[in-house]
């Protein structure tokens, strides 16, 4: 146990909270808007860039196992963003696994990219300009959010559903991606298994392939993704580095663009990378969801 509690959500949430600059934008536009009305946690922060004109916007999903942690730990490096007027930052809250199990944190994260969207005059953001970040389950659902099917439906009633849920770039930070190395690698960590719904120590064998599958961000790779960072520690015990190892071949099969940032000797806390990671992911969503033209590609284009 000591091994598990070791990392705890504070450990989590210094996976990309690796600097804090005193230029850093500290206290949300907006605070607390719901994106959804089925449960409480459904809450988002806007740090809204001051411009004349429409800035991207990049959105961040916070660590801690799919059960705790929370969007008021947003990393300095995205701050920083928000604070020199070059991307607003939307911090988004989703439903913690004893609430209700996958899929529902990915369902959360995808309607809260669809009303952002459908928010973005109000709050200034260029609509085909937002991009996605997170460490550790934060590096999950920011993945999946990336790599998914475009969740809008025409059709709806609901205009937040109408919107895209597509994404215009992405930086995942130690974040798990293929189930299916459950089978082949020892992941001590019970989070993999509560967020599909069973219980600690289950034997990856006697768990529903489907749910492994869909729980995976690598399932959904297609060309048409957006271009993705991925940030991982060689030495990491919680996450793998397998499963980065995975999502770059895979991305690359397809022609997607792609950078895999290992970090020698660093744990799942991603410690030892320091202000060299943060300027790498800044110029990563720079040179992709800031540049132009707009990585954005949506199903309703």
């Amino acid at each position: 146990m000591k091994r598990l509690t070791a990392i705890g959500v504070a450990h989590l949430l210094i996976v990309i909270a690796l600097i804090t600059p005193s230029c850093a934008q500290s206290t949300p536009t907006f605070k607390d808007v719901a994106y959804d009305d089925v449960h409480p946690a459904q809450r988002l922060d806007v740090y809204q860039a001051q411009s004349d004109q429409p800035t991207p916007a990049m959105v961040f999903f916070h660590g801690g196992g799919w059960s705790g942690g929370s969007k008021e730990h947003v990393p300095g490096w995205l701050l920083r963003l928000a604070a020199e007027n070059k991307a607003s930052v939307v911090a988004v809250e989703y439903r913690f696994t004893y609430v209700a199990t996958h899929p529902a944190q990915v369902n959360d994260c995808l309607r809260a990219i669809q009303f952002i969207r459908q928010n973005a005059k109000k709050w200034n953001i260029a609509s085909d300009k937002i991009g996605v970040t997170g460490g550790s389950a934060g590096g999950h659902l920011s993945a999946y959010v990336a790599l998914a099917d475009d969740a809008a439906d025409p059709d709806s009633t609901d205009p937040v559903e109408t919107q895209s849920s597509r994404v215009a770039c992405a930086v995942s930070f130690a974040g798990p991606t293929d189930w299916s190395l459950l089978k082949s690698i020892d992941h001590q960590h019970p989070a993999y298994r509560q967020l599909i719904g069973y219980q600690p120590g289950t034997p990856a064998g006697e768990m529903d392939a489907a749910k492994m599958t869909d729980v995976s961000p690598i399932s959904f790779v297609s060309k048409d993704d957006p271009p993705m960072m991925q940030v991982h520690g060689d030495a990491d015990d919680i996450v793998p580095i397998e499963h980065a190892y995975n999502l770059d071949k895979a991305l690359k099969s397809v022609g997607v663009e792609c950078e895999l940032v290992t970090i020698p000797n660093a744990n799942h806390s991603v410690a030892n990378a320091g202000d060299n990671v943060a300027k790498q992911a800044t110029r990563f969503v720079e040179d992709t969801c800031l540049a132009n033209p707009s990585n954005f590609r949506s199903s309703l284009q």
